[in-house]
């Protein structure tokens, strides 16, 4: 039997407070408010802004209802385990409860696209990998002709609630759509591979760990091969196209010998002459090798390429900016030029920083260029991801069934045990600051990036210079299935 049939029988570990959902109720007084911009907030969300922070209490839930999910953006392992977790809940509060898949991500709201789930057909994706069981997609439901006919669908159906599952962006919307609804239940679930979506209450997103654990394992091995070669540079671009989660995580688990942190906000040409007296002093060494991550947003984060970017946006460049142009690969020129992704962010993941930074080194070295991308975005969910999907999954339902809106289903307390993890409710306009976008300022998630006063980030500065030059390189091997720390949390969470 494959490790795919072996994962889909297996059963999530579930947290105490989640092992019976027909007994939870939903308490909390306090209200509310946002990062910034408060009035302009409220304005936008007066239905749903000020809502308390919830948690479990014991009480009674549970009802026959008929829900909708949808995946919205991007591919992160557990998403199957979050539908698996929401079914089962419906099933557990009435056998005649029914979850309807809504097919190619927030356009098959508007389309009228779905598809009534069953246990047969949720079977072969427990504890897999991917979105394909109803697949994703990237549309935004924001525009009034979108709203008008999500909301047709919604009522045609008979919807009770819909559960959206999406980075900062999609569960935007989800409040957008639970304002426009006014009392339709919607609630968001934190999903992003890159990490950027936390907060007090969501310590991480879903996917993140099964992705870390994936490049690491990836990474490692490339150490392993230039400690074996001893002739090349591995030069490693990973995803995180804002926050700098994805490269620090892996730097704790592989010891590279150099990480640049995004946050850092650190120029190009600094970080350029670090790197080539690194090499130059390991060459002195006989060490003509080595391995460095570089995360894709980085470029985004160094001045003079910030402000770059900003005056791509009009065409009109400063001198500084001019004299920079002349000075980069016409490839990566190119690549900065191109058009804006639809949120009007340069799309970072098509820039070859990794290449950028090898030329300007300009250093006499066998190379070699990687970007790890997609290959931890669908791979089997570690045993962390599988677990804390299916409780975020649990967890929707219960929010749905006590008829409450504009909330993102959260599981806290990720550092201990699973038995002793702990469901909430948060407000997403809790979350909301307004940022421009497209020229116009809109309500939005802030990203969390890393915090560089933060103990993950601690720890890796205090290693990174032995790094550098002792090779003290770690092959964490395929950790999210088996071994001592296949059900271990991020070392992120760790402090």
């Amino acid at each position: 039997m494959g490790l795919c049939q072996t994962r889909a029988g297996e059963s999530p570990k579930i947290p105490n407070s989640l092992k019976d959902v027909t007994k939870i109720a939903l308490s909390g007084d306090e209200k509310t408010t946002c990062l910034s911009h408060q009035d302009e907030i409220k304005k936008l969300f007066p239905h749903l802004f000020g809502q308390p922070i919830l948690t479990a209490t014991s009480g009674v839930c549970g009802k026959k209802m008929c829900i909708g999910v949808v995946l919205s953006g991007g591919q992160a392992a557990g998403g199957h385990n979050v539908i698996a977790g929401l079914f089962d809940a419906l099933k557990t509060f009435d056998k005649g409860s029914d979850l309807i898949g809504f097919l190619g991500g927030p356009g098959g709201i508007v389309d009228g696209q779905y598809v009534t789930l069953t246990e047969d057909m949720i079977a072969p994706y427990r504890n897999q990998g991917g979105f394909d069981m109803i697949g994703s997609g990237r549309v935004k439901i924001e525009s009034d002709e979108q709203l008008q006919k999500s909301k047709a669908v919604i009522e045609k159906l008979g919807l009770d609630g819909l559960v959206v599952i999406g980075g900062d962006d999609s569960n935007t919307n989800a409040a957008v759509l639970a304002e426009y609804m006014k009392g339709f239940p919607v609630v968001g679930v934190p999903k992003t591979i890159d990490g950027d979506l936390q907060n007090a209450f969501v310590q991480i997103s879903f996917g993140f760990d099964t992705a870390t654990k994936i490049y690491s394992e990836m990474i490692g091995n490339i150490c392993r091969d230039a400690l074996s070669a001893k002739k090349y540079y591995h030069f490693i671009k990973l995803m995180g196209r804002s926050a700098s989660h994805v490269a620090l995580e892996c730097a704790l688990k592989t010891h590279p010998n150099y990480t640049c942190i995004s946050e850092e906000r650190r120029g190009l040409f600094e970080i350029v002459d670090e790197i080539a007296e690194m090499i130059e002093k390991r060459a002195k060494e006989g060490k003509n090798y080595g391995v460095i991550l570089i995360p894709e947003g980085l470029i985004e984060f160094m001045p003079e390429m910030e402000a770059l970017i900003k005056e791509s946006a009009s065409g009109d460049f400063s001198e500084k900016s001019n004299q920079l142009l002349e000075k980069l690969p016409g490839t990566i020129r190119d690549q900065l030029l191109r058009d804006r992704d639809p949120h009007g962010n340069v799309q970072v993941s098509h820039i070859q920083t990794e290449k950028l930074i090898l030329h300007m080194v300009n250093a006499k070295i066998n190379s070699v260029e990687h970007f790890f991308g997609y290959e931890g975005r669908c791979g089997l969910p570690s045993h962390f991801d599988a677990n804390y999907c299916y409780a975020l999954g649990l967890n929707a339902a219960v929010i749905l069934a006590h008829d409450k809106s504009g909330y993102m289903s959260c599981i806290t307390n990720l550092k201990a045990p699973v038995q002793q993890w702990e469901p909430a409710a948060l407000p997403i306009t809790s979350l909301l600051n307004m940022e421009e976008r497209h020229g116009k300022m809109k309500p939005v998630i802030q990203k969390a990036l890393v915090a560089l006063d933060g103990e993950p980030y601690k720890r890796f500065a205090a290693a990174r210079e032995r790094w550098k030059y002792a090779d003290d390189y770690a092959y964490p091997g395929p950790i999210q299935f088996y071994g001592g720390h296949s059900e271990s949390t991020p070392k992120i969470l760790v402090e």
